[in-house]
């Protein structure tokens, strides 16, 4: 069927609807395409199930294109599972290729009905028709916002601030959820090695240039999908100390045997005398290592010789011998942020953040994330509920639920 339809602002269009839903099987996958739009030289096509050639496609997309992140990619969506989210897909079509999409993860929670969330996404191939993708993306997440779920919120990747201002366009609004780091800092790994360790905080300059850490028994290896128990032991260690949470082992095993299968995680361990102390987790994809996980046992000893900044410098170099252009410290806090990018007191840094600036690498921002609440009333109750200690508080929850693993409140059973 085609309808004619109007947004405000905007010329007459044709939108084809198939009907809804319809199923359809090739090499002996089902895929289901819900809502289809065609706009001049660019289709787009909201789908449950794609079929595997298209998903090895769109996976390929993601790989390829610079600035983009694990999180778009199908094999992400299988960890996310362990969470209860499952995927919807926006794909975007120049006649029969594919050239930009997003992978929007998707659970139905208490009182708040089906939410999704659009980490590091959407992405759009860097030759493609950017102004017509762009629109045909835009009005795509735009009706699922406001038919298929009660909250949408997005963290669109480095580069596409055209893309916050065209969702902010058709009804969007700034959000403040934190579904994703809104900025991080990175290294660029184009320079010669030398270049590196100059860049370098003064203490760390000194123990690679000198080699202290292999002088004083430090071993850094990596390791694979045997030594995930001791990354979330050391993982669990640095919860306990910080305060937060862990990931669960199985969520670790599944984390790293799905993005090990396309080639995306990189475990380093660092080693003294009685075993391991600290870890850290990498994943790879469009031409950025970046750390995911870093788990630390505090000893005095492994304090004194700076066993995390040793995976930090080897992790710099792995990045480096197999090509890849930045190394990215995987996000900083919004305070953060703005003290190294608005200027402040660098003493008020939080320990991890203060940690990651070592690296001598350059902070940056994300376009700004945006969100889509349908409802007038639960939009209301959702702004209501940041500003009373029991809201905040599930806020948090969903925050953490989204980011992580399977999670509760503080206080609550399991």
């Amino acid at each position: 069927m085609v309808e004619t339809f109007q947004l405000p602002g905007e010329p007459v269009r044709r939108r084809w609807l198939a009907p809804m839903p319809v199923a359809y099987r090739r090499e002996g996958v089902v895929a289901v395409s819900e809502t289809r739009w065609v706009d001049g030289p660019v289709s787009a096509v909201t789908c449950t199930e794609p079929e595997r050639r298209t998903l090895t496609t769109w996976d390929r997309l993601v790989v390829d294109t610079s600035g983009t992140d694990v999180a778009q990619l199908r094999a992400w969506a299988q960890v996310r599972r362990a969470a209860g989210f499952t995927p919807l897909y926006v794909l975007a079509y120049a006649g029969a290729d594919l050239v930009a999409g997003a992978q929007i993860l998707q659970r139905r929670l208490p009182v708040l009905g089906r939410i999704g969330y659009l980490p590091f996404g959407p992405v759009i191939a860097p030759h493609a028709a950017r102004a017509h993708i762009r629109g045909a993306l835009g009005r795509a997440l735009a009706y699922v916002g406001r038919h298929r779920l009660r909250m949408l919120f997005v963290q669109p990747p480095e580069g596409t601030d055209d893309m916050s201002s065209d969702l902010l366009s058709r009804g969007f609004r700034p959000s403040a959820a934190g579904i994703a780091p809104t900025g991080s800092i990175r290294v660029d790994l184009s320079v010669p090695e030398a270049e590196l360790q100059r860049g370098l905080s003064r203490q760390l300059r000194n123990w690679a240039r000198n080699k202290k850490w292999e002088a004083n028994g430090v071993v850094v290896r990596v390791g694979d999908e045997n030594d995930v128990p001791v990354l979330a032991d050391l993982l669990a260690h640095s919860a306990a100390y910080q305060g937060f949470e862990p990931f669960s082992e199985h969520y670790l095993r599944t984390l790293y045997r799905e993005l090990a299968a396309q080639g995306c995680v990189r475990l380093l361990l660092g080693e003294i005398g009685d075993g391991p102390v600290a870890g850290q987790l990498y994943t790879a994809c469009g031409g950025t290592l970046k750390l995911r996980i870093m788990g630390y046992r505090r000893t005095e000893t492994a304090q004194r010789l700076r066993v995390p900044g040793a995976l930090m410098w080897e992790g710099m170099r792995w990045g480096k011998a197999h090509g890849y252009r930045w190394f990215d410290l995987g996000g900083l806090r919004p305070e953060s942020l703005r003290i190294l990018l608005d200027g402040g007191d660098r003493n008020a840094l939080h320990g991890a953040d203060e940690y990651k600036v070592r690296s001598g690498g350059t902070p940056y921002r994300y376009p700004p994330p945006v969100e889509l609440i349908s409802s007038a009333a639960l939009r209301a109750s959702y702004d209501l509920s940041r500003r009373w200690r029991g809201g905040k508080r599930l806020l948090n929850f969903g925050r953490r639920l989204i980011r992580g693993g399977r999670s509760r409140p503080a206080g609550m059973q399991r």
